[in-house]
């Protein structure tokens, strides 16, 4: 598990050097898997959208994968969130440069 973040972490780092990706999209069931999930679940419904420039494509009987994207809105990576924790989805889009937005006073 150690391993597999380790390498995301790197492919996140040089993606994010190169400046290729600008959005992200969560494509996922909002139910199904994410019920058996709840860490993703919580990541979901509860962090994704205080993110800026990332989406949830809802998409019926899909398992949740995040999906990197380029500013013509090609696909330059895709996670699948199954094994990560919580903790784990956040810090793969913030490794990827996203941030949360800003409250308002």
């Amino acid at each position: 598990m150690k391993a597999t973040l380790l390498l995301l972490l790197a492919i996140s780092f040089y993606s994010c050097v190169s400046g290729k990706i600008v959005k992200a999209r969560l494509e996922s069931c909002p139910g199904c898997s994410l019920n058996r999930l709840h860490e993703v679940r919580k990541f979901a419904y509860e962090d994704l959208p205080m993110y800026e420039g990332v989406e949830w494509k809802k998409i019926s009987g899909a398992p949740p994968e995040l999906v990197f994207l380029d500013e013509n809105d090609k696909e330059v990576e895709r996670y699948f969130l199954k094994e990560l924790s919580r903790k784990e989805c956040n810090g793969l889009l913030q490794q990827y440069g996203f941030k949360q937005k800003s409250k308002e006073l």
